[in-house]
């Protein structure tokens, strides 16, 4: 039998209504009550600006990720474009539920949270091997945008964590952007983007074409104190529910695809 992949993840049937999953736990909800307190702390403390956009020359190690970007290209088309390779990240995360309608926005997690998704990086052994270079790494995966998708407004989980894009398909027929805060950028095929996600920020895919990028989150550079919180908020995360319960989705859709492939 052919396993229901959504059925297995939990995820909600393509085409339902885009909302959160409800009755989280209260330690998440509290989590992001007081997310604003350690976003302020941890700004204070910033080594470099916190400025929605920032500048790529900030951070020397993104020149990595451009210069062997074809390399990593050609890694996410030989193991990310199939759709079954790649879950969508409502099947994946149940907070993403409100912004990620199935089948729209996938990912193909090589890095989650500090957590190496082995199975996934030992099928894209060069992108692993470069994103493990990367100072801070916390999180980076293939980020695939259906044509015709819409992200609506959203905010990241920490100030403690800033966000790169490296641009790998990008579709030309058509108007594909994002809106952070007040300002209005665009994707080109082997440059990065870096830009604080704790701005709301939106997407549009307005083409034909599927856009995908890389995407890397990474520890903002800090002194102390600000530091000090960051690094609790984080652990905090990387402990809860959000993070372990879509480690467990991951590791029960690689499964699944598993017995398709049988």
């Amino acid at each position: 039998m052919v396993p229901d992949l959504n059925v297995i993840s939990g995820a909600p049937a393509p085409g339902a209504e885009m909302k959160a999953e409800t009755n989280r736990p209260l330690i998440i909800k509290l989590g992001k009550h007081l997310r604003g307190v350690f976003d302020r702390l941890i700004a204070s403390s910033s080594l470099v600006p916190n400025d929605p956009v920032l500048d790529t020359r900030d951070f020397a190690w993104t020149a990595i990720l451009r210069d062997h970007w074809e390399t990593i290209r050609d890694e996410a088309i030989a193991v990310a474009l199939r759709g079954e390779a790649s879950p969508s990240l409502a099947t994946i995360s149940p907070d993403h539920r409100s912004i990620a309608e199935v089948n729209k926005w996938r990912s193909f997690f090589i890095w989650g949270y500090g957590f190496r998704i082995d199975e996934n990086a030992n099928r894209c052994p060069q992108t692993s091997a470069l994103v493990e270079r990367i100072p801070g790494l916390n999180s980076a995966f293939f980020s695939i945008l259906a044509p015709g998708t819409h992200i609506p407004e959203h905010r990241g989980v920490t100030k403690g964590l800033i966000t790169c894009h490296l641009g790998l398909l990008v579709p030309r027929d058509g108007d594909v952007r994002m809106r952070v805060h007040d300002r209005i950028v665009r994707w080109a095929e082997g440059e990065t983007l870096v830009f604080d996600d704790t701005y709301q920020h939106e997407v549009w895919n307005d083409t034909d074409g599927t856009r995908v990028v890389l995407l890397v989150q990474f520890e903002r550079p800090l002194r102390n104190p600000g530091k000090w919180f960051a690094d609790f908020f984080l652990g905090f995360v990387r402990r809860s529910a959000f993070v372990q319960e879509a480690r467990d989705n991951i590791s029960q859709w690689n499964a699944a695809v598993k017995q398709l492939d049988v």
